[in-house]
């Protein structure tokens, strides 16, 4: 099971924007010019002031007591006191105490239109700082609405839903993404395991691999289509062609095994090149068991003899019995070994005969045939059409991912 590492939550706030010392800008004795403030408020409330500006938030907020002690305060009064304690609580760290200040400033009605969803998005993150997710969420949706489709703003309310434990929610916005990053994605599937669906956590697992393809993703991706209940071990070689192609097959025992099942469905060309490529990692060729690799390859090389002498007997069998299993399975083999011309017209031929044992699988093979000839446009649509429920599809589908660049 893969575990995801989410990004820092941190983040988020950096993202939108948000800056303590904001709230400050303007906070000079210029404020007053509207409203009177009387000596008792206004000597404190500067001193304060200049103490924040110099850094000091903590003694700032301390200086603000004086002013708070003062009776009969207008509603002007209120307000300034209020928006120097949000400006030096929250670049204090106080979150609690900056979030009920900025709540004051914004109930006031005294901020302009331009200043307005400033503070609303500054409330929404120190109410997630001080986690108070509850109260979190109501601030970021009011600062939505005055900053509709807001990425950061709407990563940040997912990511409130996320840490609040409210996983349906989190996952409706997330699903609402027409293209999630990996780490939307990531968060998407740790819900989905959260909530046991299995379904949904491959669907996003499929998205992370496509989109953003680590080995992580698909070593997860192919260990839970080979355990899928159904699965078809005749698959086993796609899946081991799938880890070749992904970086991810480096045991001996891989190598050796995939080599064997594609000398087993008469395909010696594919099983050399299987082989080689497992000596050139150093999987193969080492160790106790080299003397078993050396026989394998020894039997490779043995049978694309046999195989080449046999190629006109083999196909005239086969059309004369009409056996399309056969005769797709010699096309393959002649598209391995560098016919792809020829080994094209077979498969074609083998798949209009309508008498294979598995039909999708043919196709998914007959896709995989053309992306091996170089016709990776017309592969890819093939496989794009195959179905089935034991495997085929899912199969198909992750060699469509894996071709995507």
């Amino acid at each position: 099971m893969t575990k995801f590492r989410l990004a820092h939550l941190g983040l988020v706030m950096a993202a939108i924007g948000f800056n303590a010392a904001a709230p400050m800008v303007g906070m000079t004795s210029v404020a007053y010019a509207a409203d009177a403030v009387r000596p008792e408020v206004g000597k404190p409330l500067q001193e304060a002031q200049k103490l924040a500006a110099a850094g000091k938030n903590k003694d700032a907020l301390a200086k603000l007591k004086e002013a708070d002690a003062v009776g009969g305060k207008s509603e002007h009064e209120k307000y300034l006191i209020e928006r120097t304690r949000a400006s030096a609580a929250a670049a204090a760290g106080d979150h609690e105490t900056a979030a009920r200040a900025f709540e004051a400033v914004i109930n006031s009605g005294k901020l302009s239109a331009a200043e307005a969803p400033k503070f609303t998005q500054s409330l929404a993150s120190l109410y997630y700082q001080a986690k108070d997710y509850p109260k979190a969420i109501i601030w970021i949706q009011r600062a939505l609405k005055d900053n509709p489709g807001n990425p950061q703003l709407q990563e940040l309310l997912t990511q409130t839903y996320y840490v609040s434990g409210k996983y349906a929610e989190a996952a409706k916005e997330l699903q609402s993404n027409g293209r999630a990053s990996e780490a939307q994605l990531q968060m998407l599937a740790n819900i989905q395991l959260k909530q046991n669906d299995k379904v949904g956590y491959v669907n996003t697992l499929e998205k992370l691999a496509g989109n953003y393809p680590k080995t992580s993703y698909w070593a997860d991706l192919l260990q839970r289509v080979v355990t899928k209940p159904g699965f078809s071990s005749t698959l086993n070689l796609d899946i081991l062609r799938l880890k070749l192609a992904l970086g991810l097959l480096n045991k001996p025992s891989d190598f050796m095994e995939m080599g064997q099942l594609s000398l087993q469905t008469g395909n010696p060309a594919e099983a050399l090149k299987i082989i080689d490529e497992g000596y050139k990692k150093g999987a193969l060729g080492q160790g106790s068991d080299a003397d078993r690799h050396k026989r394998l390859k020894d039997l490779a090389l043995k049978t694309e003899a046999e195989f080449a002498a046999k190629q006109a007997t083999t196909q005239a069998e086969a059309e004369k019995n009409k056996d399309a299993d056969a005769l797709f399975n010699l096309g393959f083999a002649l598209v391995s070994s560098g016919k792809a011309d020829q080994g094209l017209k077979l498969m074609d031929q083998a798949v209009k005969l309508g008498t294979a044992k598995r039909p999708e699988e043919m196709k998914l093979h007959f896709g995989l045939g053309q992306i091996n000839a170089g016709k990776k446009a017309a592969g890819i649509a093939t496989l794009k059409t195959v179905k089935g429920t034991n495997g085929e599809a899912e199969v198909a589908r992750y060699f469509v991912l894996q071709n995507k660049g």
